[in-house]
């Protein structure tokens, strides 16, 4: 029947393809890496951050986070809120150096300028406003704020990757009511920032041209509404999808669980406290941090027999969630092997002013944390385009679609 079809000139429809460009080098299809893996690999970028005041490792790092995010990043709303993690990053920056020179930037050899000293009473004795400024001041401040930037730009590179709401189903069920919270805070910004976004288009559209206080005054008001109408909708979401509901469990049962987490988690703190401190007898270091980490644990598995939840097709871990947490973590402790092999490296004296120098195991480092670049699966993205079936008329040729028949019929005619 389809050979007849065929012959007597009738167009035979092939399969539908995927768009091009749409799977990597590997063949994998795109999909949507499970959140706690870019969490892992972000606080593992972080905490290699934090293990050194070298320019730049640390710049390294932030252009290793900066080249994932732009690679595997998807068109959620939050996936556009990374730049302004950026913005933020240099602002800290600045306003660390701006603190060396306000309050006393002359500890130094080398003098860069001299400010008017502001004199101060005598209760205030070791603050000095202005005065000399010191170049070896300034360049303490830098460092110092770099780092912090550089850890402040892996957490929002995490939060443009990872989808907060999925946070939801990984966190334990005990934990669900907090969980709901810090996915909420989370998600305020990248919303702030869709927000400020489509305002602006909708004024451009409207031919508005004002600038300064004018156009802030015409963005700031649609924003606000625009985030209590999200507040509402989001709580009515809430509200009927069952968050707060407990089961019913007795009272005495519900005390119990809350007094194991209270009395785990002050058993955490005073083992860490005991582990810090070399002062404290033995048993309460590591003994006491265990036996708080278990008791916590059982508090939290009986308290989550109280929330009685439904999942919809769950996350599940993967070999490539495994790799890209796996490169956090590796990072993390290359970093801590670097350290221990030359500290000096990592933290750059200032006096006398030293140039910066890489190490092997730095570069190591940063080809680490860069990996997931390549090795993360490409993210899915709302292509609403629906490609266009290709026919093969029986002479042979191709044609995209019927329209492309009409126009060559009208010219025959």
């Amino acid at each position: 029947m389809t050979d007849q079809a065929t012959a007597h000139g009738v167009a035979r429809q092939t399969p539908l393809r995927p768009p091009a460009g749409r799977l990597t080098v590997a063949g994998r299809l795109p999909r949507a890496l499970h959140p706690g893996a870019w969490w892992l690999w972000a606080l593992g970028l972080a905490t290699a951050a934090s293990h050194t005041t070298n320019p730049l490792p640390l710049a390294l790092l932030v252009a290793a986070a900066a080249l994932v995010v732009v690679r595997r990043r998807g068109d959620a709303p939050w996936a556009f809120a990374f730049r302004m993690y950026l913005i933020l990053g240099a602002v800290i920056v600045a306003m660390r150096v701006v603190f060396r020179l306000v309050f006393g930037g002359g500890q130094g050899d080398h003098v860069l300028l001299h400010l008017p000293e502001i004199p101060l009473p005598a209760w205030a004795a070791g603050i000095r406003l202005f005065g000399p400024v010191a170049a070896e001041q300034l360049l303490g401040g830098f460092y110092d704020g770099l780092r912090l930037a550089t850890m402040l730009i892996c957490l929002g590179a995490a939060n443009a990757l990872a989808n907060p709401k999925r946070l939801l189903k990984a966190v334990p069920a005990a934990l669900y009511a907090i969980s709901t919270a810090v996915v909420v805070a989370l998600s305020v910004a990248p919303q702030l920032v869709e927000s400020v976004l489509r305002v602006r288009r909708a004024r451009r559209l409207r031919g508005a041209t004002g600038n300064g206080l004018r156009a802030l005054r015409g963005i700031a008001l649609p924003v606000l509404a625009d985030a209590l109408d999200r507040s509402l909708a989001l709580a009515a979401a809430m509200d009927s999808r069952g968050y707060g509901r407990t089961a019913a469990i007795p009272a005495g049962q519900r005390a119990l669980t809350g007094g194991l987490v209270l009395a785990g988690l002050v058993g955490v703190c005073v083992g860490t406290y005991g582990l810090l401190d070399a002062t404290v007898p033995s048993y309460l270091g590591l003994p006491m941090l265990i036996v708080g980490l278990a008791t916590a644990v059982v508090g939290m598995l009986l308290a989550g027999r109280q929330v009685r939840r439904s999942r919809y097709r769950p996350d599940r871990w993967r070999i490539t969630e495994v790799v890209v947490a796996g490169c956090g973590v590796a990072t993390a402790v290359v970093m801590a092997v670097a350290g221990s092999v030359d500290p000096v490296r990592l933290y750059p004296p200032v006096s006398p002013l030293t140039w910066p120098e890489l190490t092997p195991l730095m570069l190591l480092v940063v080809a680490v944390a860069v990996a997931p670049a390549w090795l993360a699966p490409p993210p899915t993205l709302a292509d609403h385009r629906t490609p266009r079936p290709v026919l093969i008329p029986s002479d042979g040729t191709t044609r995209s679609s019927p329209k492309c028949d009409t126009s060559e019929s009208e010219a025959q005619r």
